[in-house]
């Protein structure tokens, strides 16, 4: 079933006389989005479980936060224009910035906010709700669904769905994968209405869709979905078991987590801890710096609930593709090469030395490991250390417990610290090496263009040649490496990764057990 919305234009940009009655229509209309939203979250509690839901308080963070709010009220108050007009200017902007973000998490961010911005401009009434009214089983094609429509969507007649735009990392790719719809995203291709009723079949495995299959295909499928079934039953007998190769080579299985909301994926994938948690998001989407307090509060959190599994806690990477407006970042021309990551927490101490407080409270509670980003020389390790030590001096003056022999490590996505891996090695307790970087600065593709997207490819002799160099020089020196880049999970490349002796693997949760019974067929 081809579903064509109903063409929605953009609120008319017109000048309203009562100022104070349209920033009260938009104060109406966000309380009225968050009583929705959290009738969407108790539904999803009840239907999908505690993590899924959290989708839902991510929307009630958003439709609330601070910028996209003041950003609203202040084109109301500047331009007197109207409250919905305000809300799809402001609206589009900040799903623009996100979706120009070239970390994947936040490009998918930039879909949850155009759903709580339509939500708005329904309650505003400038935009009709549109209805999927199903009446038998389909594979519904769409230009897209948000997360609060699949949410809804009649999972009795609904097989799958295929949408035009949206990206696998989007709440709603996330929601399908959870619910079990088959899904493919982002196609890019527009279907005629016409083709509704047509026959097809969609991969989601491979990104597929055949329209209008021969017997043989149609055959081949079949199969396809008979081995699947067999594989899943396979894999949860995977859970319990080691992640050793055939020749008893150990390999650890960690996960990469965004957030505090996703730890209870650990221990449904049968993880072996968190290879990477990404700090920045405790600083995205406010307005004010976090103090240490909620730092720690954040932290202790992830060591507590891992119940002696490990953590390796990255420090902040804002710059680049991440802006947050209180940090009153210049504006760069080259913003991946730019000020960033260690670069910025080196020049602006008092944040770092916040942060690492935070995070040597924290290990009190639990195993964490801290992980410093995008390094390029040894100096850089040496300064972050002398800083480290220092905030260590400081809390035993204060008689504050923390983990004396905590791990720290470093980033490998640099060319440069591939090649100086073994002077690094000498200096830290770990490796973990961030393969979309890597490939970004070795082969000078910029991530962010979609245009170069076959050329950024990790499979490329030069990236493989550093990944292996720097395993090497880390085995001389005793320490141990990680891979926590997407190549960790690309499963055509996993004998090699193992043949070059890397020791610990983290990828997205729902890979943990798949990389499992292929490092146990090895």
């Amino acid at each position: 079933m081809v579903y064509e919305r109903d063409a929605e234009e953009l609120p008319a940009n017109k000048k309203v006389e009562n100022v104070q009655a349209e920033l009260s229509r938009f104060v109406q209309a966000q309380q009225t989005v968050l009583q929705n939203l959290q009738k969407l979250q108790a539904k999803a509690l009840q239907e999908i479980g505690e993590e899924e839901a959290a989708i839902f308080d991510v929307h009630q963070l958003m439709v609330t936060d601070l910028d996209y709010v003041e950003g609203i009220t202040n084109l109301i108050k500047t331009s007197n224009v109207s409250a919905a007009y305000a809300v799809a200017k402001i609206g589009e902007q900040f799903a623009q910035q996100f979706a120009k973000m070239d970390d994947e998490y936040m490009q998918g961010r930039s879909a949850d906010v155009r759903d709580i911005t339509n939500q708005l401009l329904v309650v505003l009434g400038e935009h009709r709700r549109n209805g999927l009214h199903l009446t038998k089983s389909v594979i519904l094609v769409v230009d897209d669904l948000s997360p609060s429509e699949t949410l809804c969507l009649d999972k009795s007649k609904v097989l799958g769905f295929v949408t035009i735009s949206g990206s696998t990392n989007s709440h709603t790719a996330i929601l399908a994968r959870t619910l079990g719809i088959p899904a493919v995203v982002g196609t890019g291709r527009v279907l005629p209405e016409e083709q509704s009723g047509t026959l097809a079949i969609i991969d989601g495995n491979k990104g597929l869709v055949y329209l209008d299959p021969d017997l043989a295909t149609q055959q081949q499928v079949v199969e396809q979905q008979e081995e699947e079934a067999k594989n899943k039953e396979y894999l949860t007998q995977m859970k319990g078991l080691p992640t050793i190769t055939q020749a008893g080579q150990k390999i650890k299985l960690c996960v990469n987590i965004g957030q505090v909301e996703e730890l209870p994926m650990v221990e449904r994938y049968d993880a072996e801890g968190v290879g990477l948690f990404r700090s920045e998001f405790i600083y995205l989407g406010r307005k004010y710096f976090p103090s240490e307090e909620e730092l720690f509060v954040v932290y202790k959190q992830v060591a507590a609930s891992l119940k002696g599994k490990k953590a390796i806690i990255r420090t902040l990477d804002i710059g680049a593709d991440k802006k947050v407006a209180y940090f009153n970042l210049p504006a760069e021309e080259n913003p991946a090469l730019g000020l960033r990551a260690i670069r910025l927490c080196l020049m602006r101490p008092r944040i770092f030395e916040m942060q690492l407080r935070a995070l040597l409270r924290a290990s009190a509670y639990g195993k964490i490991s801290i992980m410093l980003p995008m390094i390029i020389s040894l100096a850089e390790v040496q300064q972050a250390k002398a800083i480290l030590e220092r905030v260590k001096e400081n809390l035993r003056a204060d008689k504050i417990k923390f983990d004396p022999e905590i791990e720290l490590g470093i980033m490998i996505e640099t060319p440069a610290a591939a090649v100086i891996s073994d002077l690094l090695a000498a200096e830290v307790d770990f490796f973990s090496i961030g393969t979309n970087d890597l490939v970004q600065y070795t082969l000078a593709v910029d991530r962010q263009n979609a245009v170069l997207n076959e050329l950024a490819d990790v499979h490329h002799p030069a990236v493989l040649r550093l990944i292996e160099l720097t395993i090497q020089n880390a085995h001389k020196q005793g320490i141990w490496v990680g891979i926590c880049g997407e190549a960790a999970a690309d499963t055509s490349l996993t004998a090699q990764f193992v043949a070059m002796g890397v020791d610990e693997l983290s990828v997205v949760p729902n890979q943990v057990l798949t990389l499992r019974k292929l490092i146990r067929e090895l």
